[in-house]
């Protein structure tokens, strides 16, 4: 090879490596969801201070979806580490109903399945790596009562 391709081709090299990364797409599967009852409100953040809720967050990624609804796609995501919750909001009133005071009435799912005790998981137990490129995520929608 002569000099001058190795040249082109070590800055041709350089330039990929300097590249930003894109963004991408995450497509949400939602499984076993009880009921056609509503909406699906679902949000994608990267601030574990405000996980599971999205609130304050201009960076979030969030949608709300008839509760039909399969795929749910989020589209310009940056690379980075996210957590996902999902709520079934079968009255659709914009907010988690809840039993006396703690035990959730509606559907919830998180990234990871992450386990819900007695409070919401942490952002360490949904977090997932997204990169470039588009991602597929599935999520099981869990009722407690």
């Amino acid at each position: 090879m002569r000099a001058g391709a190795l040249v082109l081709a070590a800055f041709a090299a350089g330039l990929a490596a300097a590249a930003p990364a894109q963004a991408g797409e995450v497509v949400i599967t939602v499984t076993d969801v009880r009921s056609t009852k509503g909406v699906i409100r679902a949000c994608m953040t990267t601030r574990k201070d405000i996980f599971p809720k999205c609130v304050n967050d201009p960076n979030a990624h969030r949608t709300v979806v008839p509760a039909t609804t399969k795929e749910i796609r989020f589209t310009g995501v940056k690379p980075g580490a996210y957590g996902i919750a999902l709520l079934h909001d079968e009255n659709n009133n914009g907010k988690a109903d809840r039993a006396m005071g703690m035990m959730p009435k509606e559907g919830y799912g998180f990234s990871r399945d992450a386990p819900v005790r007695m409070a919401p998981p942490k952002f360490t137990d949904a977090v997932l790596q997204i990169g470039e490129g588009t991602q597929r995520v599935s999520i099981k929608m869990r009722y407690f009562l």
